[in-house]
């Protein structure tokens, strides 16, 4: 049985991911940090159909994602794939950020895959395979009014995802990420009706995205279909950016 790893498994982008790779017959690790609610519901869930495993984790703390993983491969012994999904948000004019904001977003969003990428990767490049995908955004791509700490934070991720293609490669390991535009999930329910209505006008597609529109992808790229393909970032955001 193939082992996935996701974290920020509890958020809505993340769960539909589980689901698609529970159906596929996968274990899934799911690993969240607060939503313990949320995260026991999914668990409930998936453990009908496929093997479940919860690992309560802030990844942030470096000793703590090491501890996790190392767990893990003693459990289940290997992990062919992981799915960085983690991560927050911020609305907020530059001026008045503090660098409170600062370590929140970049803890959240970047050192987190740092961390997991980090000591998952040994036991890829032993096994001479894997498959990495980050969950990024648009906004790392295009940056995003009243969002620069986050778009900065997507933007780094991505170019960790380039870096990463190179260095991993040769170990027959593929890392991508993904760039969700607008996604229907509780991170965008603080957006206005006007601003939705605003974004789906300047979307091509003429609405927002799903969690499905993302996992669909993710799930692709983590099949042998897609063993030529690493070091993309890839943008699912219904035509919003071009």
């Amino acid at each position: 049985m193939k082992n996935v790893l996701i974290t920020g498994a509890s958020g809505g982008i993340g769960s539909e991911i589980a689901r698609n790779f529970a159906a596929l017959g996968y274990r899934t690790l799911l690993v969240y940090n607060k939503n313990e609610k949320e995260i026991n519901k999914l668990s409930a869930e998936l453990s009908q159909i496929s093997e479940v495993a919860i690992f309560k984790c802030d990844l942030s703390v470096d000793e703590l994602v090491k501890n996790m993983i190392a767990e893990i491969i003693s459990k289940f012994k290997h992990i062919d794939v992981l799915i960085n999904a983690a991560g927050v948000a911020l609305f907020k004019q530059i001026q008045d950020t503090k660098i409170e904001d600062y370590n929140y977003i970049f803890n959240n969003n970047v050192k987190t895959a740092i961390n997991t990428i980090k000591y998952v990767t040994p036991h890829m490049v032993s096994q001479k395979s894997g498959k990495i995908i980050n969950i990024s955004s648009m906004w790392g791509k295009v940056g995003a009014s009243m969002e620069s700490l986050y778009s900065a934070s997507k933007g780094a991720l991505n170019s960790l995802t380039l870096s990463l293609a190179k260095e991993l490669g040769p170990s027959n390991i593929t890392v991508n990420a993904i760039c969700p535009g607008l996604i229907d999930t509780k991170m965008n329910k603080n957006l206005t009706k006007s601003t939705i209505k605003n974004i789906v006008s300047s979307t091509p597609i003429a609405r927002i995205g799903k969690p499905s529109d993302i996992a669909n992808l993710t799930e692709f790229l983590a099949t042998d279909k897609a063993n030529f393909i690493t070091g993309q970032i890839i943008t699912v955001d219904g035509g919003f950016s071009l």
